[in-house]
């Protein structure tokens, strides 16, 4: 994800280039980009701008409540309606949990999930009220299954995974969608961006390079698909299919992988 953004979307359709610059949207979208990041914030919102005057940067700190709270709140008083919420900020971070202090696990599980339950929790109540709108979740893959050596990572992609399946049956009865987001490996700076604990981040990032890339297109395609069929879970279907029979019919080959994962990841460790 270019930005890791959170934003916030007064619309009834959208073609949304995911974590891309490029994003095309119909002229009676509007779109909130919120995000901690103003340099690339401003630049999308140019890009957006380019045609039709529908979109705006606003600043967000995800890992604060009222900061949070404030903008959502200021963008449903504008408009007097909130139809779409993208909770997308995250970061990735690799190392061994032997290796981790207190405070990394603070700033990833305050970006990757406090950050998402304070969006979910304050557009939530707005979209019961006004009873309609969609709230989409990023979580990852790493969300459906074991993620050795990105344990932190997967600990709070799994709880978004959990909030938003859970809420997604629960606010039903409002009116209101509700879907997690479980991306694969697209092609996005977010690995590049990641923080390595203890761990060489080049041998890391050589290792994911080796994966086969899903463009933001095509990950942006999918996830208007999902969010049109109301999906509980938007996941690339064959990463889908093979975890599910990896799990379940072949569990010896999942041990296998994952301790490939392991021993690969450990001639990376620092000493």
């Amino acid at each position: 994800m270019s930005f890791h953004f959170f934003s916030i979307l007064q619309c009834k359709f959208i073609e949304f280039l995911y974590g891309q610059p490029q994003v095309m949207v119909k002229s009676h979208v509007f779109v909130i980009i919120a995000d901690i990041n103003e340099h690339d914030g401003r630049l999308l919102e140019v890009e957006l701008n380019k045609d039709t005057p529908n979109a705006r940067f606003v600043h967000v700190n995800v890992t604060d409540y009222k900061s949070v709270e404030r903008v959502i709140k200021d963008v449903f008083e504008e408009f007097h309606r909130l139809d779409y919420l993208f909770n997308n900020a995250g970061i990735a971070m690799y190392g061994e949990v032997y290796d981790m202090s207190i405070d990394e696990w603070k700033e990833i599980v305050d970006i990757n999930l406090w950050g998402v339950v304070f969006g979910t929790q304050v557009g939530y109540q707005i979209m019961k009220d006004q009873g309609f709108g969609h709230i989409v979740n990023t979580s990852s893959a790493a969300g459906l299954g074991p993620s050795p050596i990105s344990a932190a990572y997967s600990t709070t992609k799994h709880a978004v995974v959990g909030l938003t399946t859970s809420l997604h049956y629960e606010a039903e009865e409002f009116g209101i969608k509700v879907s997690t987001l479980c991306p694969t490996f697209v092609d996005t700076p977010i690995f590049d961006k990641a923080k390595a604990i203890n761990i060489d981040k080049s041998a890391m990032s050589k290792q994911l390079k080796k994966q086969k890339m899903m463009s933001p297109q095509q990950l942006a395609k999918l996830t208007i698909e999902g969010v049109h069929k109301n999906k509980p879970i938007i996941c690339p279907m064959p990463m889908r299919k093979t975890i599910d029979v990896i799990f379940i019919i072949f569990p010896f080959l999942h041990k296998a992988l994952m301790r490939m994962v392991c021993k690969v990841s450990r001639k990376a460790r620092l000493t």
